[in-house]
């Protein structure tokens, strides 16, 4: 994929300069590579702003127009500004035809309605974004494809089993890494409640609003029974006051004179 660029030559030699350009919305940027001498360069950040902070923008091929003259570049690095986040310097690379260049190209995943884990709850876990490649210049791919139909929760999915673009190969080739998984769901769900526990917790909770306690009792109830037991120990009272009466009224036998 390529895009049109345009840009502009610059003569600033000291940072007071460089930074009177960016409070103009104009990022520095240098072009190099090739035969040709090194170029200072100035783009406005309105140019690039959309495809600036894009995952494939240090793998795009632009044709930079420099004062109505083009050449093929691809950008190699942004460095930006540590609080603001604005871009601040760009690196530009000529391309040479016939030329190999080692590229991060990002990773694409395709066909995920149709993967079985994914459709189950399962997790795509991306362990690699982007993927390093060697190719001819002229045949700079946009993206690697990785296909996820068919697989389920627990798949593993290894270079070896992606394709790459045409005319490209890897850097790394001692191991065969992994460029994402399919992760089981994270959220446990909380087990429901059977048939069983739910009358029994609902008769506690009618025991408990109803004031009965761990013997089925009410507060109403043992007031009775209080009372009750109140009168028992007034109806013995006096049996126990009359005995005692019975005794202390007896007659004494008349003492003889």
């Amino acid at each position: 994929m390529t895009n049109n660029l345009k840009a502009a030559k610059r003569e600033t030699k000291t940072k007071g300069e460089l930074n009177a350009l960016r409070t103009k919305g104009i990022i520095p940027a240098i072009l190099y590579g090739g035969k040709s001498p090194n170029l200072k360069l100035s783009i406005e950040e309105k140019f690039v702003k959309d495809i600036l902070r894009s995952e494939n923008f240090l793998s795009t091929v632009f044709d930079l127009d420099v004062d109505g003259k083009k050449e093929k570049v691809i950008p190699r690095d942004v460095t930006y500004h540590v609080t603001s986040e604005k871009p601040t310097h760009i690196d530009f690379m000529r391309i040479v035809s016939g030329s190999e260049i080692i590229l991060e190209i990002p990773v694409k995943f395709k066909n995920n309605n149709e993967c079985a884990g994914l459709k189950k709850g399962g997790v795509l876990n991306i362990v690699r974004r982007k993927i390093e490649l060697k190719c001819k210049s002229e045949n700079i791919p946009d993206d690697i494809e990785v296909d996820l139909s068919g697989l389920d929760i627990g798949a593993s999915i290894r270079i070896s089993s992606v394709g790459l673009p045409k005319n490209t190969e890897l850097t790394i080739t001692d191991r065969d890494f992994v460029v994402a998984t399919i992760a089981a769901p994270t959220i446990i769900k909380e087990p429901e409640k059977t048939a069983e526990e739910t009358p029994a917790e609902g008769a506690e909770g009618e025991a408990a609003a109803s004031g009965e306690g761990a013997e089925g009792t009410t507060p109403a109830k043992d007031a009775e029974a209080a009372k009750k037991d109140e009168k028992g120990k007034e109806g013995s009272a006096p049996d126990k006051k009359q005995g005692g009466d019975k005794k202390t009224s007896e007659k004494k036998p008349p003492e003889k004179k």
